[in-house]
């Protein structure tokens, strides 16, 4: 079940908003075997890993929170409680995952760009490995110059709303714009800290290996270039990327990544450090040297992408225009059979899906983004029970 993209002249033009309404096709309509499901995805694996069974359940259990507004990072506490950013207010909130009660933790200062319908403000959150020592909590968020991430230390024994120390920003000049921020941002299995950019709308930028936009990136949690990345005094992980909102390791440490396309295709992506991942020069699947391509891809109106966790053997990826969750079952480094959607237009658009501890999956709603239809109880955090 492949696509195949043909090779594209590509345009000038500003790029498609996460979920809006796409630019007029810049490139060549694609030469395409798509079967009328839609998603496609490449198979195959090596003989050492069990497949994944090539359907699976998910459960709403329960909700978390409610009435939430435009939620966007979470991330879980060793006490099971969850912090939450809010994307347009710049505020991070504590919620008791038992009682469903939120308060207030504290604001990010410097946080810009947060309107109805944009891309920037408070974004990922990420909690540090050695958070029982050290207490910090970090965070991606856009500025009136740029997007950077920053850390600051959580002190829960402080008023509610002063919990936050001052940020320490570890790495500034991620290029920003009204879409296109990227914004995920997660330690690795190896304790490092990885962050999803997103071109800025500036198309170029994604090949440019000086800037650090249309990036995955891999850092010290003091924001240093990591050991063992391609280039020993960069930050930069993987290019050639559009928008990368989605970032998850699965149980033998591969990263995957979720991509937001353009006009056509929006991908899954098996991260190798070093990679060229095609953007502006393709989309999809295009099966061209020098490009890596997507392991899945979905036509635009069934995904536009943000988050993704790895869990049950396979991957799940909340989808903000597609209103739906995606799993996808991975046999090794292959998908195991095609991409399976729950939950399709029955929550509105869904952001993020985090695996926490107790082996379940949580789904965010983002219809108060400006771009969704909000309906009571709005935005919620949901609890799932998946296998």
């Amino acid at each position: 079940m492949t696509s195949v993209l043909a090779a594209a002249a590509l345009l000038a033009g500003c790029s498609s908003p996460d979920g809006g309404v796409p630019d007029p096709p810049t490139t060549k309509p694609p030469a395409t075997t798509t079967p009328a499901a839609g998603p496609t995805a490449t198979t195959g694996s090596p003989a050492s890993e069990s497949a994944a069974p090539a359907t699976g359940t998910a459960t709403v259990t329960g909700t978390v929170a409610t009435g939430l507004t435009t939620p966007w990072g979470v991330a879980e506490l060793p006490d099971g409680a969850l912090l939450v950013a809010s994307r347009d207010t710049g505020k991070i909130l504590r919620t008791d995952p038992v009682t469903g009660k939120t308060a207030e933790v504290g604001s990010v200062p410097g946080v810009a760009g947060g309107t109805p319908g944009g891309e920037g403000g408070l974004l990922g959150l990420a909690i540090s490995p050695s958070f029982g020592s050290d207490r910090l909590v970090y965070a991606y968020f856009t500025t009136a110059d740029d997007n950077r991430i920053a850390r600051m230390l959580y002190d829960p024994s402080r008023p509610v709303g002063q919990q936050l120390g001052a940020p320490d920003t570890i790495l500034r000049g991620i290029p920003s714009g009204t879409n296109h921020n990227g914004g995920r941002i997660a330690f690795g299995p190896d304790k490092m800290l990885y962050a999803g950019t997103g071109e800025s709308g500036n198309r170029p930028l994604a090949q440019d290996k000086t800037s650090l936009g249309g990036k995955i990136l891999r850092m010290t949690p003091d924001g240093q270039p990591a050991h063992g990345n391609p280039e020993a005094d960069s930050v930069i992980y993987s290019y050639g990327h559009r928008n990368v909102q989605g970032l998850a390791w699965d149980a033998q440490g591969r990263l995957w990544a979720a991509e937001f396309g353009q006009n056509t295709w929006d991908e899954l992506n098996l991260i190798e450090p070093g990679r060229n991942y095609g953007w502006p020069v393709v989309e999809g699947q295009a099966h061209r040297a020098g490009y890596v391509d997507p392991v899945v891809q979905w036509h635009t109106d069934e995904a536009s992408p943000s988050g993704i966790a790895y869990a049950a053997g396979g991957i799940w990826m909340a989808s903000l225009k597609g209103e739906r969750l995606w799993r996808v079952p991975l046999d090794g480094t292959k998908a195991a059979a095609a991409p399976q959607a729950f939950f399709t237009k029955t929550y509105g658009r869904l952001r993020t899906v985090v695996a926490v501890e107790d082996g379940s999956l949580l789904l965010t709603t983002s219809n108060t983004d400006g771009r969704g239809v909000a309906k009571p109880g709005d935005d919620r955090i949901l609890r799932l029970k998946v296998g």
